[in-house]
């Protein structure tokens, strides 16, 4: 045999957990969200600082071969890491690069200077 709830002050708040699970799992999600866009950003950002890093270490290797063909080395580099070379620069044998990395919605750029180490 069921029950029958009075109609007094007791029942007036029948169903209100299902409203506060629904809000809590809705926050949730929201944070979830946020939280995955934030990694998503800070790993997209790690790729093309690693990019330009290596770009601007092979640029500085062949900078002595000439700028074309540092730029070039550069490039080449930064397309294995699946990075695109934005800007190369080759001064005597310091290069100066920036890279940027495609990552989901992100595309961040990073910049690196690399040449031969101080005396």
């Amino acid at each position: 045999m069921l029950k029958r709830y009075a109609t007094g002050t007791g029942g007036r708040d029948r169903g209100l957990a299902t409203v506060w699970v629904a809000v809590t799992t809705a926050t949730l999600c929201v944070v979830f969200a946020v939280v995955l866009a934030l990694g998503q950003a800070v790993a997209a950002r790690h790729k093309a600082g690693a990019a330009a890093d290596l770009a601007a270490l092979a640029a500085a290797d062949r900078a002595l071969l000439g700028a074309a063909e540092a730029c070039a080395a550069a490039r080449t580099v930064a397309g294995a890491q699946e990075a695109e070379l934005v800007r190369c620069a080759v001064q005597a044998d310091i290069a100066d690069v920036t890279a940027r990395a495609r990552f989901g919605p992100y595309a961040p750029e990073a910049r690196s200077r690399a040449g031969p180490p101080g005396l």
